[in-house]
């Protein structure tokens, strides 16, 4: 008689369970936490070793964002098309557009950039120092970020600052700055076992000026970052915070190994 087939050789769901495994378009492995299995799943997980369809640009790691992501898009509500001027937001400021997928495809560039410019609440701001020893060097530094309110997504970075952070120093003098939105922000690249360095895990860097706020925007500004942060509001008023934005000039998005690609600002 002929021995059966062992368990671990059939798919998950033919065996009694899915538990322990995580899937990705209907790719399923098991994932050791400690041990000799877990090192023999790393050192396995090299190029070489990569069925063809990770090594497409267009393969597994580039489809569309896992179901939750979906679920929070339609969570949001309706996109700015939606909305009617004057419901108390503020002057919304222009090139606004609905992140939300259609049809549940995978996303394309442009797409992935809104993606990014949604979601993130934070992001890496690349300024030209303005003073001291480094007086023309680069510097970075982390800063909290939205694009506008929970329902209303404007794909513009606006940021709550105040004169006494140095990269707002820096900006005063030079408002030329770029940011840097990671994907690791959020679950996506977790959920798909993706490690936050590894350049699948998509990054979008936004260039352009740095501005303050318009009187005319400051309440849709207010808006935007006190939802996205409540906690900002408790923020010591003697630091004399105010509101600045991104006039966005050139964008590039990392999605692929060496590939950085460039989007049209329209797009």
């Amino acid at each position: 008689a002929r021995r059966p087939w062992p368990c671990w050789l059939l798919p998950a769901l033919l065996c009694g369970g899915a538990g322990g495994y995580v899937v990705v378009s209907s790719v399923s492995w098991p994932l050791p936490e400690a041990g000799a299995a877990a090192d023999e799943l790393h050192s396995s997980s090299t190029e070489e070793a990569l069925p063809a369809l990770l090594e497409e640009a267009g393969g597994l790691w580039k489809q569309s964002y896992p179901a939750s992501a979906y679920r929070e898009d339609a969570a949001l509500g309706p996109g700015p098309a939606a909305r009617r001027p004057g419901q108390g937001q503020g002057a919304a400021p222009s090139r606004m557009f609905s992140y939300r997928r259609e049809g549940g495809a995978a996303p394309g560039r442009a797409g992935t950039a809104r993606f990014l410019a949604r979601h993130n609440t934070w992001g890496f701001v690349a300024t030209r120092a303005a003073r001291g020893k480094i007086q023309g060097m680069p510097y970075g530094n982390c800063l909290l970020l939205s694009d506008g309110p929970i329902n209303n997504s404007t794909g513009i970075p606006f940021f709550y600052v105040t004169p006494k952070d140095n990269t707002v120093t820096d900006l005063l003098k030079n408002p030329m700055a770029s940011l840097t939105l990671p994907e690791a922000d959020g679950n996506f690249c977790r959920k798909n076992v993706i490690d936050p360095e590894d350049p699948r895990c998509a990054r979008l860097t936004l260039t352009g000026q740095m501005v303050t706020v318009p009187p005319e925007e400051v309440e849709f500004a207010k808006q935007a970052m006190f939802s996205r942060h409540p906690v900002v509001r408790k923020w010591p008023r003697s630091y004399e915070w105010f509101f600045m934005k991104m006039n966005i000039e050139h964008i590039w998005l990392q999605s692929w190994y060496g590939e950085v690609s460039p989007i049209a600002v329209e797009e």
